[in-house]
């Protein structure tokens, strides 16, 4: 080594321990994380469902999806190893499309269950038919239009409505005299029907267009279809047709009643509640449990209910009953589950559905008792109201086409 090179010293690795308070300290950061999932999968009752056998429920289904896309009704059925997969039609429609490769379908009414489960029959392929719960055909207005229509002797408060009343029973002979230019029995010179500004007496509305009811595709919808039934059955003098040619000659008369009305939107619910359904739609035709999610849902929010929108129940009615078909065993599972779970029953309550086990035109007990419990007034329908009859399948179907220039019916394999 040269005599003049400085001498350096190995250079050395120094291991240090960190200190057990610094320890603590980046565990107790990180231990949060995991701690806070499992609590979350405790609180849900999923802790157990990934190493559960989970069975995807491919269906179809109409308003009554509503139900199935509730999220405390997606975690029940989770928990029962169900997961349901909704393709998203009208009723009419899911009947007259092939379900080939569905579990169950999901329309609105029998009209359409009955055309799944007697083309199922024909083809030697039974579907079972499950009632988990019901719900009313409505009509739904905003209380200035209601109030008109109680100063022109078309509709009257219901009993136990509370103050200012939320629901009212409609005088459908009436209500459809004004549709035709009838007024309290007389008809006036001018052929057109009656309009709003027309009638209003006190100015509480400023509508120059035709008192009508709108209602959503009657193509594709339950809800349009059934109404037709019910506009059929008034104008028939309270009965249902018998024959082809009668019921052919009626559709053409109360088609203006049904189509004079502007372009149909398929979600009419959406609409109604929508802060524009006013000046849209003043009087829709909906289903009874999707005003009360909007009020069950509102008073939760306002701690009131909401006193702008109320009901009109028809003086004549068809209680509609819908009816999930299952096609496959494990669509009958899923239906069996439905109609018997008893979770699953109180969250229908909670949305507004009443029980399968109500009697038509009564609103059951659970149902009662819960909307009682949120401040929300109990529909009360009067006993005097006209139970309608709806023609029979093959004629509302020749009657739907016609209304609504629909396609015919193809069968489905």
């Amino acid at each position: 080594m040269p005599a003049n090179r400085p001498v350096t010293e190995e250079p050395t690795l120094e291991v240090t321990r960190p200190s057990r308070r610094g320890l603590r300290r980046t565990l107790a950061a990180a231990l949060p994380v995991p701690v806070v999932g499992l609590a979350l999968l405790v609180a849900s009752g999923n802790l157990l469902l990934p190493m559960r056998h989970v069975v995807t429920i491919e269906a179809k289904m109409a308003s009554k999806r509503d139900f199935f896309q509730d999220p405390v009704v997606e975690r029940l059925l989770m928990k029962h190893g169900f997961r349901v997969h909704i393709t998203n039609m009208g009723s009419r429609e899911i009947a007259q499309q092939d379900y080939g490769g569905y579990d169950v379908v999901f329309p609105s009414g029998q009209p359409a269950a009955d055309l799944i489960s007697r083309e199922r029959a024909r083809a030697n392929h039974p579907a079972l038919l499950y009632r988990p719960f019901v719900s009313p055909i409505v009509l739904a207005t905003y209380r200035q239009y209601a109030e008109v229509l109680t100063a022109e002797g078309v509709a009257q408060s219901l009993p136990g409505s509370g103050g200012r009343p939320m629901y009212y029973t409609l005088d459908m002979r009436r209500f459809l005299d004004l549709a035709h230019g009838r007024r309290n029995g007389v008809r006036r010179e001018r052929a057109d029907g009656y309009r709003w500004d027309e009638i209003d007496r006190g100015d509480r509305v400023h509508n120059g267009n035709k008192i009508l009811a709108q209602t959503s595709d009657i193509c594709e919808s339950n809800s349009a279809g059934t109404y037709l039934g019910l506009v059929a059955f008034v104008e028939h003098g309270n009965d249902a047709p018998d024959s082809g040619a009668e019921a052919e000659q009626l559709a053409r008369k109360i088609k203006p009643l049904l189509v004079e009305q502007g372009l149909p939107s398929s979600e009419r619910a959406e609409t109604y509640l929508s802060p524009d359904g006013q000046s849209i739609a003043p009087v829709t035709v909906i289903y009874e449990h999707q005003f009360l999610a909007h009020q069950i849902g509102y008073a939760a929010e306002k701690g009131t209910t909401d006193d702008s929108r109320v009901l009109l129940y028809p003086s004549t009615r068809f209680v509609t009953e819908p009816q999930l078909v299952a096609l496959t065993d494990d669509g009958a599972r899923l239906g069996e589950l439905v109609s018997e779970d008893g979770e699953l029953q109180r969250r229908a309550v909670e949305l507004g559905f009443r029980p399968r086990n109500s009697a038509p035109g009564a609103t059951s007990d659970a149902l009662t008792r819960f909307l009682t419990g949120h401040g929300i007034p109990v529909p009360t329908t009067s006993s005097d109201d006209t139970r309608a009859i709806l023609p029979t399948l093959p004629l509302l179907e020749k009657m739907i086409e016609i209304v609504g220039d629909c396609p015919a019916r193809t069968e489905t394999p």
